[in-house]
């Protein structure tokens, strides 16, 4: 189902694959979200970040998958970090049977170290509990639960906590993303960041055109 334009499915594929082997897809990640950071007046690294995660079905292809009981899906979680732009720190895709406290701590392990500026992280509630002060003490960083009032009904715009869902809603509009399609959960990873690029290449554009 690749465009006309493109080369033969066998050679796509080979570049994807070769791409997520060696991480090329992060390092593009980092370095355009960095341009594009600098481009919207911010520092090249950021000094706070959200998380959280997204329970997606999986189809018919072989692959690790799980039972999320509180979302009741079965497939596999979308853990990210992104910063207040919104723009994608890292993703780690994992069982959706995994808690979230679990799932966190993958993906935080792998960004210890990386961002020297980084000194807060905002979640939801499903991170509160032992996980603060595992954060603190294994990583150094402050993180602060945002938390629903209990006076509001209905949908509530939760500071910070928006941002994330909004970057949830933009990975979504691509079909690709729609389901988790893949056998692999670095496959998964490596399309996610391939939209996330997506996205900072037209930012990129816009801006630049706009400023001619």
């Amino acid at each position: 189902m690749l465009p006309y334009e493109f080369p033969p499915w066998e050679t796509v594929y080979h570049y994807f694959r070769l791409w997520r082997l060696t991480g090329f897809w992060e390092r593009i990640n980092a370095t355009l979200r960095t341009e594009l950071r600098i481009a919207y007046g911010r520092e090249s690294e950021p000094s706070a970040a959200i998380l959280d995660s997204q329970s997606v079905k999986t189809t018919e292809t072989p692959g690790i998958r799980g039972y999320d009981a509180a979302k009741k899906v079965k497939g596999r979680k979308r853990h990210i970090l992104v910063d207040t732009v919104g723009l994608l720190l890292i993703v780690i895709v994992h069982s959706a049977n995994i808690q979230d406290r679990d799932g966190a701590k993958l993906v935080l392990e792998q960004v210890k170290g990386t961002f020297s500026r980084l000194e807060l992280i905002w979640a939801d509630s499903g991170y509160s509990g032992q996980l603060v002060d595992w954060v603190k003490g294994m990583c150094g960083w402050a993180l602060e639960i945002v938390k629903r009032s209990d006076d509001v009904k209905g949908f509530q715009v939760l500071p910070h906590r928006w941002i994330v869902e909004r970057t949830f809603g933009w990975l979504g509009r691509y079909r690709r993303l729609s389901k988790d399609y893949e056998g692999l959960t670095e496959s998964s990873q490596a399309l996610i960041y391939a939209a996330m690029i997506h996205i900072m290449i037209r930012r990129l554009g816009r801006i630049k055109n706009v400023r001619k």
